[in-house]
């Protein structure tokens, strides 16, 4: 995989949706020496030009680059923190965890505490735990000493690390989906090599894990105003047990990135993107969708008079979780695919028919 330290930085930074502001700025350096162009938005989304030979339409190839995260949201006269999600977590991910906080002064380290078992009620130890039941500890002996290190607003993540497995696999934190923005970042700089006819842009958006209002793809839909768009971020893994394969498909680590056929898919930007990964001889799988695709395609295939909108996913074991696993190789034939797509999209491109 190119860029190993690249996406080592990327998947360190704390980035919840909302508080982007350590992974982008990684993301924009990695586009700085390669792209025409690298700026960011309003709302936090990042991205990079590269120009193309001319002639060819506007196409934006999108990764989200946020994770889910907590929110510090009231400080008690002990110093213990209460917390509520950013995003959608297994609350009983988190007993035990040990956090990372974003303060005022740099990150605070902290513990999230749960009554021992030992002095739980028989009748409620079979009792999920829910986020009320939990709290942080990061130390402190009183509210002030406490409010002198941290605020109610501020953000926290798991404070896990990545590390390397066999067979190729990353496990780490913010898996889903700071490795969708490493992809397209790649893709940009292979297409940069040797560009095609279109223009391309590779963006980087925020809140997604949040975007019930379209987040940062719906934003940069309309800043970036592309033709088509290929949206890049996890799918599920179905090769772990009690993954229900007829509901979801057969998608396993290292067998390559996942096509979404669906109602909200382009037909004529999937037939380029399947056409390409055959010429290239990428294995791929696919993925029925039969209504939305819960990534950021669902906010940009009908933004402005409507784009063109296709996804490529990568297959992720244990979602949303502090351990997410990925196969490397699927990274890198994403990148790869990606890169090809963009090649073959001209100024006789056609994106309206439907069958």
């Amino acid at each position: 995989m190119a860029n190993p330290e690249l996406l080592q930085r990327l998947i360190t930074a704390a980035g919840p949706s909302g508080h982007e502001t350590d992974p982008a700025r990684v993301w924009r350096e990695g586009c700085s020496a390669f792209a025409n162009e690298v700026g960011a938005d309003n709302v936090g989304s990042s991205y990079a030009r590269v120009a193309g030979t001319g002639g060819g339409p506007m196409l934006a190839i999108v990764g989200h680059i946020d994770e889910i995260g907590l929110i510090v949201t009231y400080i008690d006269d002990d110093g213990y923190l209460y917390m509520s999600g950013i995003g959608g977590w297994d609350i009983q991910v988190l007993v035990g965890q040990r956090v990372r906080l974003r303060g005022p002064t740099g990150d605070v380290t902290g513990v999230v505490g749960k009554k021992p078992i030992h002095l739980i009620k028989q009748e409620e130890r079979d009792r999920a735990s829910k986020i009320t039941d939990l709290w942080v500890d990061i130390g402190a002996r009183t509210r002030a000493e406490a409010e002198s290190h941290v605020g109610v607003g501020d953000s926290a993540v798991i404070d896990s690390h990545a590390a390397d497995l066999p067979n190729g696999r990353l496990v780490s934190r913010a898996i889903d989906n700071r490795i969708g923005a490493f992809v397209v970042l790649e893709a940009l700089h292979r297409y940069s090599l040797a560009p095609g006819a279109a223009r391309v842009v590779a963006v980087a958006t925020t809140q997604e894990e949040i975007a019930y209002h379209g987040g940062g793809a719906l934003v940069s839909a309309f800043g970036v105003q592309p033709r088509a768009a290929i949206v890049v971020d996890v799918t599920f893994a179905t090769d772990h047990p009690g993954m229900e394969k007829k509901e979801l498909g057969d998608h396993k680590l290292g067998g390559g990135p996942v096509l979404c056929r669906g109602s909200i898919i382009s037909p004529v930007l999937l037939g380029i993107i399947r056409a390409s990964a055959q010429r290239a001889g990428i294995a791929y799988s696919m993925h029925a969708v039969g209504r939305d695709t819960s990534t950021d395609a669902d906010a940009i295939h009908i933004a402005r008079e409507g784009i063109a909108t296709a996804v490529v996913a990568v297959p992720n074991r244990y979602m949303h979780s502090p351990n997410e696993m990925v196969s490397l190789d699927d990274l890198d034939r994403a990148a790869e695919l990606l890169a090809e797509s963009c090649r073959a999209i001209t100024a006789a491109t056609d994106f309206t028919a439907r069958d």
